[in-house]
């Protein structure tokens, strides 16, 4: 007999927004939209009054990174062009981002959930699994309120929790109470409040498999639910039918995993406008330097170092391009790391304008687990030679 599982989900409410909002009070019940670069902080006017930016006034192809549910009402959502969402709230509050904040709140309701129930996986910075099995014999409704109330003690904000018999449900039922909201369900609940979804609620069928599930008829995870399997397999293959059919019954075995080991860490940017090589060249080198000492301190903070470097281009059609290197030893030092990419992009045709940059440190090794050595000098002499 299979041992009883409960998996809670826990997602924050809106998280970038709310935490704006804990700056900014007098925005709450407003349109709000967080997003973009070169957004002008709020000012304060001859009476002391914070003036704050406006949606309408911004001009870019910048995105909406999150919007308070008052945005949302109006259309306006994550991933949106912020040009875009200009047309449906004009009005709308814009704010720039403010990373270092979320990751100190992130860590707040992290260690604020771990004092309660130890066994989570981290999944980004507002969302987490916990493993809840130790506590069947409780009273579930009651945990997740006393989570939900350590989490706003510590931080201020909101969040969300799903419970159910494994991660894939867990997942599904922390959106359906949104915001502020707990959702338990159990294995025969399935058929009345998971079978009515669309499919796109289930975390990992994205947009073209929905689509091409509407084009087959099947629309709801009920429709999904009730395909033979062999019509599955037809259209999608061996592999991606079987799940499609297991995760439409609810079926998912994936443990809770307290910890694992990141395969990469990268960092890149997308500009404003798109940057030409020669007449942009200082901007593009001194934003490409800027990554590379970011990466480099990434990897410092997180106690890692690489042995690959790769960088990644996005020209003015959309074309992607990438390029990598694997260095003689292990490394976290950003001068390294920058000749390392330096000699990536010599090996590409600089003949259109860029419009992204990034650059990624992979084959990661801790860095007290290893020997680290300067690498053999012969192996720095070209890329010296040629700076």
């Amino acid at each position: 007999m299979a041992t009883q599982r409960l998996v809670a989900h826990l997602d924050m409410d809106a998280f970038y927004a709310s935490v704006e909002l804990l700056r900014y009070p007098e925005l709450r019940g407003q349109p709000v939209v967080i997003g973009g670069r070169s957004i002008d902080q709020p000012t304060l006017d001859h009476s002391g009054k914070r003036c704050f930016a406006r949606l309408q006034q911004y001009s870019g192809r910048g995105v909406i990174t999150t919007s308070t549910y008052e945005a949302r009402a109006l259309g306006v959502f994550s991933g949106m062009g912020l040009m875009k969402a200009a047309k449906l709230a004009p009005q709308a509050i814009l704010l720039p981002v403010d990373f270092d904040a979320y990751r100190h709140y992130s860590r707040l309701f992290k260690q604020a959930v771990t004092a309660l129930t130890p066994t989570i996986e981290d999944r980004g910075i507002d969302e987490i699994y916990i493993d809840l099995s130790a506590y069947l014999s409780e009273n579930i409704y009651i945990l997740a309120q006393t989570i939900k109330q350590a989490v706003y003690d510590a931080t201020g904000l909101t969040c969300s929790i799903g419970i159910a018999p494994n991660k894939l449900l867990a997942k599904i039922c922390s959106d359906l109470n949104k915001p502020n909201g707990i959702t338990v369900l159990r294995e025969s609940d399935i058929p009345e409040k998971i079978w009515p979804l669309s499919v796109k609620k289930i975390n990992g069928i994205g947009p073209k498999t929905t689509q091409k599930l509407a084009d087959l008829g099947i629309i709801s995870i009920a429709d999904l639910a009730k395909t033979e399997l062999s019509i599955l397999r037809l259209h999608f293959g061996g592999n991606y039918a079987m799940w499609l059919h297991r995760v439409s019954h609810g079926l998912d075995e994936r443990p809770v995993t307290t910890y694992s080991e990141p395969k990469s860490i990268s960092r890149e940017t997308t500009f404003e406008q798109d940057l030409h090589v020669v007449r942009h060249r200082d901007q593009l080198s001194a934003i490409f330097t800027r990554l590379c000492h970011s990466l480099a301190s990434d990897l410092e903070k997180k106690g890692y170092v690489c042995r690959t470097i790769s960088i990644k281009l996005r020209f003015d059609d959309f074309s992607t391009i990438t390029r990598d290197i694997t260095l003689d030893a292990s490394t976290a030092e950003a001068t390294l790391i920058l000749q390392a990419a330096r000699e990536c992009l010599r090996r590409i045709s600089l003949k259109q304008k860029i419009r992204l940059l990034g650059v990624k440190a992979s084959t990661l090794s801790k860095k007290n687990d290893i020997d680290l050595e300067e690498p053999p000098l012969q192996s720095l002499l070209p890329l010296i030679a040629s700076e």
